[in-house]
């Protein structure tokens, strides 16, 4: 099994493991280390102070001075419904950056299949291509 089917794999268990009913969300990161970092996202009662279910993997991976190279973040609607996959908002992708353009990242698509993308390829015309000197984590 490859990396990229395998971090959905990782995601789907921690779904089902965290939430057996109802709805449920997981986010699993591979690293240069070959660390698998997997995250949920924080159950609050004020929806202004929420974050995304990858930002625990990306404080992990922080915290042990880790690079990520592939992200996946993973969501269900109730515990009889399909798995989708859903493309990192922006605010996810810049901290993906952190470790470069060339992440690979899980993206939505029509065909409901695992498919990767580059940071890069999400946005061609990312504010980062106005400057060259800007030096990423790799």
């Amino acid at each position: 099994m490859n990396i990229e089917q395998k971090l959905f794999e990782d995601a789907k268990a921690l779904i089902k493991e965290r939430y057996p009913k109802g709805w449920g969300g997981a986010a699993a990161m591979y690293s240069k280390n070959g660390k698998t970092y997997t995250s949920v996202a924080p159950e609050i009662i004020n929806a202004s102070s929420a974050l995304c279910i990858e930002t625990g993997s990306i404080l992990e991976a922080h915290k042990y001075q880790d690079i990520i190279t592939h992200s996946i973040c993973v969501v269900r609607d109730d515990e009889k419904s399909e798995f989708k996959i859903l493309t990192p908002c922006g605010t996810c992708q810049e901290r993906l950056l952190y470790w470069g353009n060339q992440i690979k990242v899980g993206v939505t698509n029509e065909d409901q299949e695992v498919k990767y993308k580059k940071l890069t390829e999400l946005q061609p015309n990312h504010w980062t291509k106005a400057y060259d000197d800007i030096d990423f984590v790799e």
